[in-house]
């Protein structure tokens, strides 16, 4: 770990190309793409190196998503005739240890050895204030030619009257649980809130959910509906449309009273999960007395080329509080680090950028849906089949999923594509490049795809525009 400004070393330079704020994903994805360019670069972190991603957010909780997945496909095994198979957790905090190794493992092969194989980097750590000139940190003033943000994001506090005195789980603290609790209230029905939710139910914990709009509220309503019904298949207690009046504490734990269908209902559970969205880490930060303007969510303001309304001022990744994926920070970190450098030539474009939900099935897509199409003003098609249609989940005896489709209505070209479909995640690529190279259905339906797999369902659902799949033999589309 290079620190510039420990005892004993030597400045490498008084004044940076460039100074990043953040030592996550998107951090670190701009001080590389920077020293590739033969710029110095400031790297600062504050706390745990390799932010959200790899340390509380994607590797953890899809480690301890897999593990649980086992158990269910064990309780699952007799859609198969004689089959039969069990599974148990014998010892769930050995599960959580095994998850807290490969998260250091990859934390330091990933993020704190990166720091010496590139001479280019010098790591400040302390946390950060933007001055004139450059930045503040841990006492040291650091001085750059320009600066990008990617302080990332936390998770979020919702609005109901008494949360203050209920000592609730986060997306961070219940990845940490070494012990199981008898039962789970989630708040919250979005990406994170699904996939854990499924997770602990599977693990043995009885899980209710509850949502203010619909589960996956920003996804195709048909599979946030087909999602809903497998969770309740599962034994999930799903509440959906419910308005938050009160939560409090109880000697068994926690109670929350919600409206729901006309009526107040009483939730109670051992232990409460918030997970009703993330906040933007833009406190303390001096952004506005840098002029550095940001959204009435506290989120950092920036244009196509991830710049702020500060010049010189760059911002990129969950800070920014849009797209928040760990691959798409790092794709608009990496933005941001060759507009500073040289010119503000580059423009962020996440019309093909693919979302998954790693719950099972999972839900998987890319582009407009249905509705933000129309929104936006296309006249479009849509086609639209069930898992029962894709010879893979037949042979898989798995039909739970569908796959839509969403073409613009006169040259046909595919404006969206959305799975959901046990290996929905693996699938979505094809339509991701089929979009980004301008594919129409057509096309899509004229390419060789190879039978017996989930992908082939997009071929499938491309033919359903102007055929009846159900009446194809095998592969004759």
């Amino acid at each position: 770990m290079n620190d510039c400004c420990a005892p004993g070393m030597k400045d490498r330079t008084s004044h940076y190309d460039l100074a990043v704020i953040g030592a996550g994903s998107a951090g670190f994805s701009a001080a590389i793409t920077a020293v590739e360019q033969g710029a110095s670069v400031a790297l600062i972190g504050h706390g745990m190196i390799g932010g959200t991603c790899v340390n509380i957010g994607c590797v953890p909780s899809k480690t301890l998503i897999r593990a649980a997945e086992t158990l269910y496909n064990a309780r699952a095994a007799a859609r198969f005739a004689g089959v039969s198979a069990h599974a148990e957790i014998t010892d769930w905090r050995a599960i959580v240890r095994q998850k807290e190794e490969l998260v250091a493992g990859l934390r330091q092969a990933k993020y704190s050895d990166l720091l010496s194989a590139y001479e280019g980097i010098d790591y400040h750590e302390g946390a950060a204030r933007l001055v004139e000139g450059g930045v503040e940190a841990g006492g040291v003033r650091i001085a750059a030619g320009n600066i990008i943000i990617a302080t990332g994001a936390r998770p979020g506090v919702p609005g109901i009257s008494g949360i203050e005195t209920v000592p609730y789980l986060t997306s961070t603290t219940a990845l940490e649980l070494e012990e199981l609790p008898r039962s789970l209230l989630v708040i919250g029905a979005g990406y994170i809130g699904a996939e854990l939710a499924q997770m602990f139910s599977r693990a043995g914990v009885a899980v209710t959910l509850v949502c203010r709009s619909r589960l996956l509220p920003q996804a195709e309503p048909e599979v946030g509906a087909a999602l809903t019904g497998y969770l309740r298949d599962e034994g999930i207690d799903v509440f959906a449309g419910a308005l938050y009046r009160t939560i409090r504490k109880t000697e068994r734990g926690a109670a929350l009273t919600v409206g729901h269908n006309g009526q107040e209902i009483e939730i109670e559970a051992d232990k409460v999960f918030v997970a009703t969205g993330r906040s933007p880490n833009t406190a303390n930060l001096g952004l506005e007395d840098m002029g550095v303007g940001l959204t009435p969510k506290g989120a950092i303001i920036v244009d196509d080329r991830m710049r702020t309304t500060r010049l010189g001022v760059y911002a990129a990744g969950d800070v920014t509080g849009r797209d928040q994926f760990v691959y798409m920070a790092a794709y608009g970190a990496k933005i941001a680090a060759n507009n500073a450098l040289n010119g503000d030539s580059r423009a962020y474009d996440n019309a093909a950028m693919p979302e998954i939900v790693f719950t099972d099935p999972q839900a998987a897509s890319v582009g407009l849906t249905e509705s933000a199409a129309r929104a936006a003003g296309h006249d479009v098609r849509v086609s639209t089949i069930g898992l029962d249609q894709v010879p893979r989940a037949l042979a898989a005896r798995d039909t739970r999923g569908l796959i839509k489709l969403v073409a613009e209505a006169e040259s046909g070209r595919l404006l969206g594509a959305h799975i959901l479909a046990p290996e929905g995640a693996d699938s979505i690529q094809t339509a991701v490049m089929a979009m980004r190279c301008g594919l129409t259905v057509r096309q899509i339906a004229e390419t060789i795809f190879p039978y017996l797999t989930t992908v082939e369902g997009l071929k499938l659902a491309a033919l359903a525009f102007d055929k009846e799949v159900a009446k194809l033999s095998c592969c004759a589309g």
